[in-house]
């Protein structure tokens, strides 16, 4: 059912059950594979910073891979079946299972192994998750506040990631439980399994799907490959898609880089505890939250294309000034800032495919988005992970990222934005 088809009230709860979704997962990749679990695999559980940076480096990388590879799949099966909430539903499940089961990791090397088959595992069903999550919208919003809704459900999910840090940092003190002690760090993805399932409710309850096409589960797989192989034939004819896909696979593999490896530099480079990781997590996410708000509004106005630039200008210069300075408050000063940015070339990038995928091609259309976002993504935890290893620098490694900032940033300027 699209936005037009409903009615003031129905869209509007559907829509705001959807930005729910966004408050829900974001718990994931905030808590476990950003800056507490990734940390305490990298401090606690592996043999040392620096082998703990590449082996989780390695891990995200192949998760990405799977990622790229199966999402056009199944994209472009969801077009065929219809539906999109029941596979929505699946990989919820599977990233709320394997973030429960991240408890088991005790601070052994022995638990390496378990560790990253989790966390990647995790991690895949994840992103698989935002394909159809992602596809949802265009569906939901008018045309002409696509940006405002996309914004604002960005800007939702990064104050649930804050919200989830901050139950974790004031609820340990009141249960007994040291955010500095193994054991009570090894209940936090158990914390955002939780979380995860109790939020992620109302979008599975209220929010539309598509109807179904009525067709068999093997025919609609038949047709869903025999439909994504005449894309990648046609797609020349699809230019300025295939463009903004090649720069956003560029841009996104930095943003991504960044957030996955953000908490290990701090920890390794700064000498962050985990009470202050848990902070600067709060501060960023704050930034990130406000940043998506606020540019929600200009996205609209001025066109997403112009608010991916000016995010990526502003990520490159700050990002620049923290591989430089040495003082942990500085790293504050220009660190958190960075929020500000990351938080609407995220939310816009997902603003301009909603704007100019064709309506019959939604979801396989957010499936190579997905490819985009996934198909370079082992090249940049790889390539950090190569430079820290190479030079023995955790500096030199995340030096890396701003190279797809830059890339990334002038492969998007010939891209026609799109606004009404």
């Amino acid at each position: 059912m699209s936005a037009e088809n409903q009615s003031g009230s129905a869209a509007k709860k559907g829509l705001v059950a959807w930005c729910l979704y966004d408050w829900a997962n974001s718990a994931f990749p905030t808590v476990v594979i950003t800056f507490v679990f990734a940390a305490y695999f990298t401090k606690g559980v592996a043999k040392d910073v620096v082998t703990g940076t590449a082996q989780w480096g390695w891990a995200m990388s192949i998760s990405a891979v799977g990622v790229a590879i199966i999402a056009p799949i199944f994209g472009s099966i969801a077009d065929k079946g219809g539906r999109r909430k029941p596979w929505l539903l699946v990989f919820t499940v599977l990233t709320i299972i394997a973030s429960a089961l991240l408890w088991q990791i005790k601070p052994d090397v022995s638990f390496v192994m378990l560790a990253l088959v989790l966390a990647g595992l995790g991690n895949f069903a994840f992103e698989m998750g935002m394909v159809f999550y992602n596809a949802m919208l265009p569906d939901l919003a008018p045309r002409k506040i696509l940006g405002r809704w996309s914004g604002w459900g960005w800007g939702l999910g990064y104050f649930g990631g804050l919200t989830c840090l901050v139950v974790i940092l004031a609820g340990f003190p009141i249960f007994g439980l040291n955010i500095e002690d193994s054991s009570s760090l090894r209940l936090t993805p158990v914390v955002v399994a939780a979380w995860f399932a109790i939020f992620a409710i109302p979008v599975f309850l209220l929010t539309p799907d598509k109807p179904s096409k009525q067709s068999a589960p093997s025919e609609a797989i038949r047709d869903g490959i025999k439909t994504l192989i005449d894309t990648f034939r046609k797609i020349r004819s699809f230019g300025q898609i295939a463009r903004y896909l090649l720069a956003r696979m560029i841009y996104t593999d930095g943003i991504n880089t960044l957030f996955a490896f953000g908490g290990i530099y701090a920890v390794g480079s700064f000498g962050f505890s985990f009470t202050e990781l848990l902070t600067f997590g709060v501060a960023i996410n704050v930034a990130a939250g406000m940043g998506a708000i606020g540019f929600a509004w200009l996205d609209d106005r001025i066109g997403p294309k112009q608010v991916i630039l000016i995010a990526l200008v502003a990520l490159t210069i700050l990002g620049g000034i923290l591989l430089i300075i040495q003082d942990k408050t500085m790293f504050w000063v220009f660190g958190v800032p960075l929020g500000l940015f990351v938080g609407p070339a995220q939310s816009a990038s997902r603003s301009l495919m909603a704007h100019i995928a064709p309506a019959e091609l939604r979801t396989e259309m957010f499936g190579l988005y997905a490819f985009s976002g996934k198909a370079t993504a082992f090249i940049g935890p790889a390539l950090l992970a190569l430079a820290t290893e190479m030079f023995h620098s955790q500096r030199a490694g995340m030096a890396t990222i701003l190279i797809f900032f830059i890339a990334g940033g002038l492969l998007l300027l010939p891209v026609v934005d799109a606004k009404d």
